[in-house]
């Protein structure tokens, strides 16, 4: 048995399986699909409609993936099992039901192919009882979280008669192939994030109940003060879907002895719970729960289901007091004497003493419990994390101040000073990993020194944008590396992006003042790294994750090769602050497009391609949506796992050593004629009013620079610095404008585009 899974199959095709299966083929790897047999049409209808329910969800990175997953049944298609590596059980939470498939999947496979079930709640002994000693060895637990493409976390689960090499393989494979972060836990009911998020929702929605207090005060009081997700526990379980109540929650009560705290709150026998499913009112899967969304009209309004009648009226803005006093001082919350704060203080005190009370039955430690809630919930903290932010020895006292007992996790948290009274002992991220030293830095940005003769260029800006500084420390780089390394990579530790692109702020201060001359040296200093960088005697190899914007995104264009994590969102977005790209962006991408295998040819092919991807501000959703961008190089590796980027970055620059830089490049561009192609595709949106004055304006100066200018002329060929000449002139153009100074000032207050 080996680390390496070449294909796949998955058994059950709802929403969790076709998902784990859409995860596979989203790494490349062929996956069979398989559900019950239809006895009307189609015999496997249900498993195409999972793949069919997956591309409209968004659960493959793109639509050409969904060609690696085959539909099938189990009454015919069950022998086929045997061409897999790994098989993946996602069927109903029935103990029967998955014995019984089991045996028939033994039956099918090859022997020491892996087979692990989905299973939230069914401890693993149990699912394995009469299976052959075969089967025993071969089979694991992993338990992923919807939506298997973006939660990060899977649970892992072996048992005694698992062999060392089936965790291994699951656990690689999770880890490499899938791109998830393995959590190991033992085999005890819902495992680490079901047994303390199931008891969390119960305990949540039933104490909201006995408040009286409405969903949105609820979900209001138990999201921010705990850094919980703003949808809530009643959110949550209108994600999860109201009718799995009775065998989630039902599955996992029947494994739990009656004194476990999750019996207190009996989610399965509430009335109001009851009377939902009978009415089918089971969340986003029905479009009715707790909350209903209202599709029609000019913006989309919620109503909110009344607990006490279990009918609908429109959402109300939430006005409690004891938030308004309290904000986001959970310990103030807690202390608040109104109906809100005693409803706080009943989750955080119900969640510390569960958490406390099952954590040494579940985990190693706290920080496992804490981070199957972060990255199974998306809670910003886990319960223990949550409890030293508040105080153990504060929430201690409270308890026994009010008769209750302390569990002893929590009473010996509260005598050490906290959970993590020495600190919160994480993994070191992968540039922290690798670093040997700095070579030289600044405040913007620095060169490190990542071992084997490469060294890396980390931004330390804020969402790694382009500064001034960070210009200084990358023209120093191109000048050190052929000194004392062989290779540079472009990559940091920052947890959501590569780079946002420009200092926005440091732009803005300069166009209020009219300081055209430190812009125009701002935007030749990104130009002349760029391209320095692009034609630099040793390789450059960008380590890309998250968000690639403007600047970004440009840096990478200019990289000898980029390695990519799978989740990458890069795109050129200027026009949303009224600028155009001015660092190469429009250059390279007319460069990329030009030479892109299968697209059409001519002057004026390139810039069709690349002014809408510009114009509407196309930020791809995955890497292989960037490479139809023209973004990303097909050549360039893609990595499923974000924490493996960086270090295949660097193996990637270390075979790049010796290589030849590249040739430099020129242009055709299409000239006057072809900028008047190119506003026929923009004119029916003036003529309907669907196009501001700012965005007709960005659109005559973009097409200026894509087809080459006023003289521009197709038999003329252009330099790389003569199109970023352009572009330089086409910031000029705009940057001076009001309605780029109020975009660029509501992009930095909101977050948000302005369309003025």
């Amino acid at each position: 048995m080996t680390a390496s899974i070449k294909t796949a199959a998955v058994i059950g095709a709802g929403s969790m399986g076709s998902g784990i299966a859409a995860q596979f083929a989203n790494a490349g790897i062929p996956v069979l699909l398989l559900d019950v047999a239809a006895k009307d049409g189609p015999r496997s209808a249900a498993a195409q409609g999972g793949i069919e329910r997956q591309l409209k969800a968004g659960g493959f990175m793109h639509p050409s993936r969904a060609a690696l997953v085959t539909p099938g049944n189990t009454a015919d298609d069950l022998h086929r099992l045997a061409e897999a590596g790994w098989i993946v059980e996602a069927v109903v939470e029935d103990l029967a039901i998955k014995r019984d498939l089991f045996a028939r999947v033994d039956a099918a496979r090859r022997p020491g192919s892996v087979v692990s079930s989905n299973t939230s709640t069914i401890p693993l002994g149990k699912l394995i009882e009469g299976q052959s000693a075969a089967f025993a060895r071969d089979f694991a637990i992993t338990h992923f979280f919807n939506p298997p493409r973006v939660m990060q976390l899977l649970e892992v689960v072996a048992g005694p008669a698992t062999a060392p090499e089936t965790t291994a393989t699951v656990s690689e494979a999770g880890t490499g192939l899938l791109g998830k972060t393995v959590l190991p836990c033992r085999d005890t009911p819902g495992f680490v994030a079901n047994r303390i998020g199931c008891f969390w929702i119960a305990m949540a929605i039933i104490e909201a109940m006995r408040a009286g207090l409405t969903v949105e005060e609820a979900d209001a009081v138990g999201s921010l003060p705990f850094k919980i997700p703003p949808i809530g526990a009643f959110g949550v379980l209108d994600l999860i879907g109201v009718d799995l109540v009775p065998h989630v929650w039902g599955s996992l009560q029947g494994l739990l002895p009656a004194s476990d705290l999750i019996w207190h709150y009996d989610l399965t026998a509430d009335p109001l719970v009851q009377t939902m499913i009978s009415q089918n009112l089971l969340g986003r899967k029905s479009g009715s729960g707790f909350y209903r969304v209202n599709r029609g009209g000019a913006r989309k309004t919620r109503d909110i289901l009344d607990l006490a009648t279990c009918t609908y009226r429109p959402e109300q803005k939430v006005q409690l007091a004891a938030l308004d006093d309290a904000g986001r001082d959970l310990r103030k919350l807690c202390q608040h004497d109104s109906q809100a704060g005693r409803f706080a203080w009943r989750m955080l005190s119900r969640l510390v003493i569960y958490a406390a009370t099952v954590a040494p039955e579940i985990a190693d430690d706290a920080a496992g419990v804490d981070l199957g809630m972060r990255l199974g919930y998306g809670w910003g903290e886990g319960p223990f994390q949550i409890a030293d932010r508040v105080g153990a020895a504060w929430i201690a006292e409270r308890l026994l101040a009010e008769g209750e007992a302390v569990p002893p996790m929590l009473a010996k948290a509260a005598q050490d000073g906290g959970f993590y009274a020495g600190g919160l002992a994480t993994p070191a991220l992968p540039l922290a990993a690798a670093r040997r030293g700095v070579v030289l830095e600044n405040a913007s940005a620095a060169l490190i020194d990542i071992g084997d003769g490469v060294a890396c260029l980390e931004h330390r800006t804020k969402m790694n944008v382009f500064d001034d500084k960070v210009f200084d420390v990358l023209g120093a780089a191109l000048a050190e590396i052929p000194r004392n390394f062989r290779a540079m990579v472009i990559g940091s530790d920052h947890p959501r992006a590569f780079s946002a692109g420009a200092d926005l702020s440091w732009f803005l201060v300069r166009a209020k003042a009219g300081d055209w001359a430190g812009l125009e040296a701002f935007l030749i200093a990104g130009q002349e790294r760029f391209l320095a960088m692009k034609y630099a005697p040793f390789p450059v190899v960008g380590a890309a994750f998250g968000l690639a914007l403007g600047g970004g995104c440009e840096v990478l264009l200019h990289c000898r090769e980029v390695v990519a994590h799978a989740e990458l969102n890069i795109g050129l977005p200027e026009v949303s602050v009224g600028l155009i790209p001015g660092w190469g962006g429009c250059t390279q991408l007319l460069a990329r497009w030009a030479r892109k295998p299968g697209a059409m040819r001519g002057p004026i092919a390139p810039a069709m391609e690349v002014f809408p991807l510009i114009f509407r501000a196309t930020v791809s959703s995955s890497a292989l949506e960037a490479v139809d961008c023209g973004t990303l190089s097909p050549a360039g590796p893609i990595v499923m796992n974000r924490a493996r980027v960086l270090a295949a970055a660097k193996a990637r620059a270390l075979a790049l050593v010796g290589t030849p830089a590249p040739a430099p490049e020129v242009l055709s561009l299409a000239g006057p004629s072809g900028k008047a192609a190119l506003m026929t595709m923009v004119r029916g949106q003036s003529e309907l009013g669907q196009m501001t004055e700012t965005d007709a304006v960005m659109a005559e100066a973009l097409a200026t620079v894509l087809t080459g200018g006023s003289s521009g002329d197709p038999v003329t060929l252009l330099t790389e610095q003569q199109v970023c000449a352009l572009e330089r002139e086409a910031v000029r153009s705009v940057a001076h404008r009001p309605s780029t100074i109020a975009r660029i000032e509501h992009m930095l207050a909101t977050g948000k585009p302005l369309r003025n």
